[in-house]
């Protein structure tokens, strides 16, 4: 496309998706401008299918339709955080704080516990440094290709172990 069709077509489809799109975009829970942008890539990526207008606004109606329906199952897969996962919400409350400690000191237990060199690979994998698997494998003196099997034998463990020592969770919304 040259230049002089690009804004003959932005002259053109404008104002018919701005009105498409400020339409659809509501039930898609998305933002109008957002959903215009969309079909604005689409259109610069594949063009419209026919050179007639009448099959121009065709085209720029179901690609509207069809970014709508693209976000709304985008929104659906899509689950934001919750606000109490994050460490600055569990502080707020000084319970969950109480709880999320307390949760940290078991494990930290548990691991402290396990045998051979898990509990210096579990403290490595579980230290706020964030370390990557080749600095982990540094600190511990083995190959980095042995991290994830004995990693998989420390957790294996560490599950066996707590399962011991917490009761499992009760059925939900049913009678024992």
């Amino acid at each position: 496309m040259d230049l002089l069709k690009e804004s003959d077509l932005l002259r053109e489809l404008g104002p018919l998706l701005s009105a498409e799109a400020a339409a659809e975009a509501p039930a898609a829970g998305v933002d109008a401008a957002d959903l215009e942008q969309a079909v604005w890539v689409r259109l610069l990526e594949r063009g419209p299918c026919t050179p007639d207008p009448t099959g121009r606004a065709r085209w720029l109606r179901r690609a509207v339709r069809a970014e709508a329906r693209r976000a709304r199952r985008r929104t659906r897969r899509e689950v934001p955080y919750a606000a109490a996962s994050t460490p600055a919400a569990a502080a707020a409350e000084p319970e969950d704080a109480l709880l999320h400690g307390e949760a940290n000191r078991a494990l930290r237990s548990a691991v402290a516990r396990l045998p051979g060199r898990c509990p210096q690979l579990m403290g490595a994998l579980l230290s706020p440094r964030d370390l990557t698997y080749r600095e982990i494998a540094g600190e511990l003196g083995i190959s980095q290709g042995s991290l994830g099997p004995v990693r998989s034998r420390c957790l294996g463990c560490l599950r066996r172990m707590l399962a011991a020592e917490v009761e499992a969770p009760g059925l939900r919304g049913r009678e024992r």
